[in-house]
Parts: structure tokens; C-alpha cells; sequence
């Protein structure tokens, strides 16, 4: 009789799909400052926002840099997680934590001046 080696073969991974939150992660980080710059052109057309600029009347006393600087920076730090943790589970809380953030700067330029 002929005896055969036992097969060792190794069991595949079972994912739920490709994630792809790094790279979703990295287009909204590279599109976050055209976003900042676009939200810059819409104030500057309304009438308040120009007024002040061109007249220096009905001018706020600034953007609240605080507020604009911290989800600025919780953004940059939730996107360097997204790139780079290990587990996709981190890596897509970074992502939602990231676009939270990002949208909280934007926020923060749109109804300060508006």
C-alpha cells in the first residue's frame, strides 16, 4: 500500500469584503482644503462677508480659531490613524472620526460668517 502525507492545507480568511477606508480616508483629507477654500469664495460673495472686506463695516470679530484648529487637528490625527492601523475596525472609527471633524472645520467657517 501506498501511504499519502496528510494534506495541510490552510484554512482562507473569511472577510466581509475589501475595505477601502484608506483610500476614502486619503480623498477627503486631499479635498478637504479645496473644500476650506470653496466655503472661502461662497462667504466672500454674500453681502456681509463682502461688505467687510471691501468697506470694513458689520465685520465679526474673526473666525473662532480655536474651534477651527482643534478639528483641524483631531482630523489629521483621525486620518493618520485610518492609514495606519492594523485592524479595519480602527480603521474605518478613524475615517468616521476624520469626517466628523472635517465637516466640523467647515462648519465652523459657514456659520461664523454667514
Amino acid at each position: 500500500m501506498k501511504a499519502t502525507a496528510p494534506s495541510t492545507t490552510h484554512p482562507v480568511p473569511v472577510s466581509g469584503g475589501k475595505d477601502s477606508s484608506r483610500f476614502w480616508s486619503g480623498l477627503s483629507a486631499a479635498l478637504f482644503v479645496p473644500a476650506v477654500l470653496a466655503s472661502v469664495v461662497l462667504l466672500l460673495s454674500s453681502v456681509r462677508v463682502s461688505g467687510c472686506v471691501t468697506y470694513g463695516i458689520d465685520c465679526a470679530r474673526g473666525l473662532p480659531g480655536w474651534l477651527f484648529l482643534w478639528s483641524t487637528g483631531v482630523a489629521f490625527v483621525a486620518f493618520i490613524v485610518a492609514l495606519a492601523a492594523p485592524v479595519p475596525r480602527a480603521r474605518q472609527a478613524a475615517l468616521a472620526a476624520q469626517l466628523l471633524a472635517e465637516g466640523t472645520a467647515l462648519l465652523v467657517i459657514l456659520s461664523h460668517y454667514a
